[in-house]
């Protein structure tokens, strides 16, 4: 006869139809990120696409890389992450800078340009989202953290930017 007993710290697997909801909620929520991201684009809009704006992304929040790493951050392939890097370099938002030590080491970096588009959209979609927040009853916020961060750590994205108030004028 089985044992039912379980410790509080045993995992369950949780059924099918639960993940799939799952996955369903977070894919809803996913088209409606992805609408507030393109819109945060603004101006900028015509000259980036999202893919290209992701890449500033990454430089922003990880710092300078080399074509290989950033291809694989981006999961392209070198030579379309070099398309898109040459295009970001036309715009003025990266620059290619050679290491003085080895000079076959390339990094790729943000230009003053790139990181205010990357600052300013993503002050755009905060704003968006705290819009979308406020509706949401304050009961269910704290758990929609938790979750979110859960999902954020299994993706190994790092974490986004807390505004400081104190660079921001406040």
């Amino acid at each position: 006869m089985p044992d039912d007993r379980r410790s509080p710290r045993a995992k369950v697997p949780a059924p099918a139809v639960e993940e799939e909801d799952l996955v369903t909620a977070v894919l809803t929520a996913s088209r409606v990120l992805v609408s507030l991201s393109a819109r945060s684009l603004g101006t900028v809009a015509e000259q980036l696409t999202l893919p290209q704006f992701r890449m500033l992304v990454l430089l922003h929040s990880r710092g300078a890389m080399n074509l290989s790493r950033l291809a694989e951050q981006l999961a392209v392939n070198p030579s379309t992450a070099m398309r898109m890097i040459d295009r970001l370099i036309a715009a003025g938002m990266i620059v290619r800078e050679t290491n003085a030590a080895d000079r076959r080491e390339v990094a790729i970096e943000l230009t003053g340009k790139g990181a205010d588009t990357v600052v300013e959209a993503t002050e755009r979609r905060r704003a968006d989202i705290a819009a979308i927040v406020s509706h949401m009853p304050a009961e269910q916020r704290t758990g929609l953290v938790y979750a979110l961060r859960a999902f954020t750590e299994a993706s190994q994205e790092p974490d986004a930017v807390q505004r400081q108030l104190d660079l921001l004028g406040w």
